[in-house]
């Protein structure tokens, strides 16, 4: 069970004190809290476990500091919707507003490669009136002899510039515990000019290890990616991973599956799950084009393949789009092929507005229908 409180209560109010110590001592029950903040308010979520049926969800409804209590389902118990429509979804960090009703661009290189194409980079995302973007410092490569990443030694100078350009929150994978101690010891180094959303890789999606130790830190949210061969319910349970350990601040993305059935494309683009995991969760969706494309092949209408699925997923309702960019993508260290050029940033960033009008017109057509 769930007892959702008014919004921006105080912990300290005679109501919260009064509704916990009402909650607090039914027998059985153990409470666990969550907090969202958003940009205009703060949410606090109270979960009741245990064995719930025997609780009365009027008398919960009815205690003081709570607006509305819910039955949870087994399946994704804090990240999902349970039939609630109200429940606030996504969430805000470093200023930016992330979730199933806004659109966020994260342009930027898929492995970090020297100071000089970073800062063409941040400058090209700051000159198009945008400030976020990826920036990959760790790795993770099938080939034991492929590039690696620069790791720490490349955060100082990624993250100078990033304030630099006014870059809010940066998107970055890590591959263990020790990744974000150097992430958050360079921010601190540095003032802390940008944020960072941490990326959970495909490869990673069922690392239960490294899920847990991520969801244990509140600092920064994460953009979980769907497991490349395993089902969407085990994916999104991975995110559930993050969020049974404290972290709810979550994003989930769609990059793809691997199957020879989606050539010659690099995966099964699975963009038509976004209205899935948005009526399943109360995540923000992202879809990663560049990584379930794997090239910037033009059709013969000229855009490129990248731009059409992109638009296809916005156009169903993505909130997040993931897409590699590189001043000269023949000398990326990886995955130039997919990557787009700078000079192709513009077009592909009105393409995405294009496609998030339409989509807002399309809920506005079916809002009135009977």
């Amino acid at each position: 069970m769930l007892a959702i409180l008014h919004p921006d209560t105080d912990e300290n109010s005679e109501e919260y004190r009064r509704t916990w110590d009402y909650l607090s001592q039914l027998p059985g029950i153990e409470l666990n809290v969550n907090t969202i903040q958003g940009q205009q308010q703060k949410l606090t979520e109270i979960y009741l476990l245990g064995d719930t049926l025997a609780v009365d969800l009027d008398q919960v409804a009815a205690l003081p500091a709570v607006e509305r209590a819910i039955r949870i389902s087994e399946e994704y118990r804090v990240l999902g919707r349970h039939a609630d429509q109200k429940r606030q979804t996504g969430f805000s960090y470093n200023g930016i507003d992330f979730s199933q009703d806004t659109l966020n661009v994260l342009p930027g290189l898929c492995a970090v490669d020297n100071p000089e194409n970073v800062e063409i980079m941040m400058r090209a995302v700051h000159d198009a009136g945008h400030n976020l973007t990826r920036m990959g410092a760790y790795k993770p490569r099938t080939n034991p002899y492929s590039f690696q990443g620069y790791g720490s030694e490349c955060l100082p100078y990624v993250f100078e510039l990033a304030g630099k350009y006014d870059i809010k929150v940066i998107a970055m994978e890590v591959m263990h515990e020790s990744h974000i101690e150097e992430i958050d010891t360079a921010l601190e180094n540095l003032g802390r000019p940008t944020g960072v959303l941490l990326q959970v890789g495909t490869r990673n999606s069922q690392n239960f290890s490294l899920l847990k130790e991520i969801g244990r830190q509140s600092t920064y949210p994460v953009l979980v990616k769907r497991g490349f061969g395993i089902t969407l319910n085990d994916s999104l349970n991975a995110a559930e991973y993050l969020a049974s350990e404290g972290n709810s601040n979550v994003i989930f993305c769609l990059r793809g599956m691997r199957t020879d059935f989606g050539a010659p494309h690099r995966n099964m683009v699975d963009f038509g799950h976004v209205p899935i995991v948005k009526r399943l969760t109360r995540m923000p969706v992202c879809i990663d084009p560049s990584h379930s494309v794997g090239s910037r092949a033009y059709a013969p209408d000229g855009i490129t393949d990248i731009a059409h699925v992109t638009a296809q997923g916005i156009v169903a309702g993505a909130n997040v789009v993931l897409a590699d960019f590189h001043p000269n993508p023949e000398e990326a260290l990886v995955d130039g092929a997919q990557a787009l050029r700078i000079d192709e940033l513009n077009p592909f960033l009105a393409d995405i507005n294009l496609a998030w009008q339409t989509y807002q017109k399309r809920c506005e057509i079916w809002e009135h229908a009977p």
